[in-house]
């Protein structure tokens, strides 16, 4: 019988990642990337109840895509770069709707984008010093799953009545969390990335003086 201590090693042991490109889990990624569009027209056009359609189906494929994916082995490098993707296009193409509706200030906007283009600016260091894309932390998730829930919550609050008056707060709330935690993890990843830089190999220390 397999002891805790080995069933949590077990656990850990990341899952190989494969080269395929035609998967269930990358199809969902695609689909929800093809989403996009659609859903900035919707809101755009004031469509705001087909537009948090769009919004929820998003959510449901992206829980679905990574779920299959870990559970079928069938984690790819195409499936670990379109989900990210798809995940900030949404956030940016929300952000933007809301922000042109009025629904949300465009400085909240300014303080999401910023930090992407902050974690964007430390790709280059990893380029030139050979070094892979860190993986994303825990802190990271939460951060895109806050985000990602919190802007159809607010667009729901524009709704009349009762279901509007409930989702609103809730999705503020969300908001600021997500964004906290967004500015979070983005100075993690910036530490993580000093860190590679230092313990990278062949890098050669300096002597150490004794005197």
């Amino acid at each position: 019988m397999q002891d805790k201590g080995a069933a949590g090693q077990a656990e850990q042991t990341p899952q190989p990642v494969s080269h395929r490109i035609v998967t269930v889990p990358n199809m969902l990624s695609t689909a929800r990337l093809v989403g996009v569009p659609i859903f900035l027209v919707l809101i755009l056009q004031r469509h705001d109840l087909w537009a948090l359609l769009v919004l929820v189906l998003s959510g449901v494929t992206d829980y679905l895509d990574g779920k299959i994916a870990r559970a079928y082995g069938l984690v790819s490098r195409l499936g670990q770069l379109l989900d990210p993707t798809a995940d900030r296009l949404y956030i940016l193409s929300t952000l933007l709707g809301l922000a042109w509706r009025h629904i949300i200030p465009w400085w909240l906007v300014a303080l999401l984008v910023l930090r992407e283009v902050f974690v964007l600016a430390l790709g280059p260091i990893l380029q030139i010093h050979h070094l892979p894309i860190p993986p994303v932390h825990f802190i990271g998730k939460a951060a895109t799953f806050n985000l990602i829930y919190a802007f159809p919550l607010v667009l729901l609050g524009q709704q009349h009545g009762v279901v509007g008056t409930v989702a609103l707060p809730i999705g503020w709330a969300f908001v600021w969390w997500g964004t906290g935690l967004y500015w979070v993890a983005g100075v993690m990843y910036a530490e993580h990335v000093r860190q590679m830089v230092r313990d990278r190999p062949g890098r050669t220390r300096a002597p150490v003086d004794a005197r």
